[in-house]
């Protein structure tokens, strides 16, 4: 792989891995990105650091690819990740993690619901 300028890209062509970060908040220092072993960065990891706590408050996940030259939010994947598992499970969502999955899935949107008019 070469880069726009010509030279050998130092990243390995194929075979590099989704990387999951999780943005939080901890309180006293802000938001910050949770620190990560670089071989527990999936998908899988992610979610199960979520469900058992590892994470306060979390506010978004990000994924990206570096060979793949790609960035995006994952937080809408995750959030609905986690409800299905919780489902399967019987169980509610941890109360660390509900405001994250109301935000991103939307299941607790206010709907205004059509009211009939009468005229007389």
């Amino acid at each position: 792989m070469r880069t726009s300028f010509g030279t050998p890209s130092i990243v390995p062509d194929g075979g590099e891995p989704d990387v999951y970060v999780v943005e939080h908040d901890p309180g006293i220092p802000g938001r910050v990105w949770g620190g990560v072993d670089s071989r527990t960065t999936g998908f899988e990891s992610v979610v199960m650091d979520l469900l058992t706590g590892q994470y306060t408050k979390p506010i978004r996940v990000v994924a990206f690819n570096v060979a793949g030259g790609w960035c995006r939010d994952a937080s809408v994947e995750v959030a609905y990740e986690l409800r299905r598992r919780c489902d399967l499970q019987l169980r509610d969502i941890p109360f660390f993690l509900q405001d994250f999955v109301d935000r991103y899935e939307g299941r607790y949107r206010d709907v205004q619901l059509p009211l009939p008019m009468r005229l007389f």
